[in-house]
């Protein structure tokens, strides 16, 4: 969330800056800063109802203690009126407080000055490549038929079970998924990162500190009769355990690392391009999650994207790095990097982690703060990235390692898999 000091001593800059994520912020900003000035002449006026209020009860006091008592009883009748004030004032606060921070919830963090213009997809910068896009051989398949020709996984037994998007990983699918999961894990505790296991669902006021609500509201699953939400991603309960939590300066960086299941409802995604594991209701993510210092996070952010890419190098999968335009980001981020693995057999890009600096934006609505070496509360930097997506980094496995005599596991995961290849 902005911080309202923020937006009121700077609101030009904010309107042109949420430009650039393609909306035109004028009236919310408005609004925003009418409510607050609102607001803040109310507390005004509240402040002073109750300093008169205190003065008159020591006078009414000294009154009574000298056996005044007629003066006192004057009194006493402008001190209910003043009772009486201070409580119509004081809903007229909360209710403008509380409108305003609805307002606040629907403003987008800003954008960073190096994210480029641009409204789709294709206007993201390619800002690094690497690795060799592998030749298949003639009859070579997509990696939804490699799966049924190998039973590696069933979706149409998935579709029987749950419906469409909840794909069944069978035998040998199976154990890959789970090597990859457990692979990993160990390359993020290895630089530093604590494993969680944390809930698959979250009450709403984490849906709220990290930024899904009330932006992603209709691509949750919801359990409404314990106003539970399952959650889109790790990022949002192993954040969440640091709301309402200040730190210390020597405490920076909290470095989190965490598996779950993911859940999405991705309403309105159909056509080709969501054939088989390229888009999921429930899949699988391991996720990292940085606290830093507002001085150091982007030089963690530059971090997170090396770790990243170690982990690609490592699998020998074609991938390429995106720095996303303004308008291909996401509500609560500052900068984002997109990885994608090439699909041989698809002939296309297919994006497997996001890594995103939200500078103050999630702290601010978590209430992380941290004490500084003054003895000052900061709000800290929160930063996450996937590390990594399984369904689409499983998808270009199966296509890019798949020769005539089957698929070949990638050297790295053997010691996990405990077999070479799939045939």
């Amino acid at each position: 969330m902005l911080q309202i000091a923020y937006i009121r001593e700077n609101k030009e800059e904010v309107i042109k800056r949420l430009a650039k994520k393609n909306l035109d912020a004028t009236t919310l900003i408005e609004l925003v800063v009418d409510l607050d000035e609102k607001r803040r002449a109310t507390q005004v006026e509240l402040d002073t109802i109750k300093a008169e209020s205190n003065k008159l009860s020591k006078d009414i006091g000294e009154l009574m203690k000298s056996g005044e008592k007629a003066k006192a009883e004057i009194l006493k009748e402008k001190s209910v009126q003043l009772r009486d004030k201070d409580k119509e004032l004081t809903e007229v606060l909360n209710a403008y407080a509380n409108q305003l921070q609805e307002e606040l919830y629907k403003l987008p963090n800003l954008p960073a000055e190096i994210v480029p213009e641009g409204k789709t997809p294709e206007e993201n910068l390619n800002v690094f490549q690497e690795g060799d896009i592998p030749k298949l051989f003639d009859g070579a398949l997509p990696h939804w038929e490699l799966a049924k020709k190998y039973d590696l996984i069933d979706f149409e037994l998935g579709v029987k079970i749950t419906g469409a998007g909840f794909p069944v990983y069978k035998g040998k699918g199976a154990k890959l998924q789970r090597a990859l999961i457990t692979y990993f894990l160990d390359k993020n505790t290895e630089a530093g990162y604590q494993e969680y296991q944390v809930p698959h669902l979250v009450n709403e006021a984490s849906g709220f500190g990290t930024g899904q609500l009330p932006d992603k509201e209709g691509q949750m699953y919801f359990v409404g009769e314990d106003n539970l939400y399952l959650i889109p991603t790790a990022e949002v309960p192993v954040t969440n355990i640091f709301r309402d939590v200040l730190l210390n300066e020597s405490d920076l960086p909290v470095c989190c690392t965490g598996y779950t299941p993911c859940f999405r409802r991705e309403a309105g995604s159909y056509g080709a391009h969501v054939r088989g594991l390229n888009r999921l209701h429930q899949f699988d993510k391991v996720e990292i999650v940085r606290i830093e210092h507002p001085e150091k996070s982007y030089e963690a952010l530059d971090g997170m994207v090396e770790h990243v890419k170690t982990i690609l190098q490592e699998l020998k999968l074609p991938y390429r790095i995106l720095r996303l335009c303004g308008g291909d980001m996401s509500f609560a981020s500052a900068l984002t990097y997109d990885f994608e693995v090439y699909s041989t057999a698809q002939e296309r890009w297919l994006e497997i982690s996001s890594v995103s600096n939200f500078e103050t934006f999630q702290a601010n609505r978590l209430k992380l703060r941290f004490k500084d070496k003054e003895g000052k509360n900061q709000l800290a930097h929160t930063l996450n990235g996937s590390s990594l997506a399984l369904p689409r980094v499983l998808a270009g496995i199966l296509e890019n390692y798949q020769t005539p005599e089957g698929i070949v596991v990638p050297e790295v995961l053997r010691p996990y898999t405990g077999f070479d290849i799939i045939n």
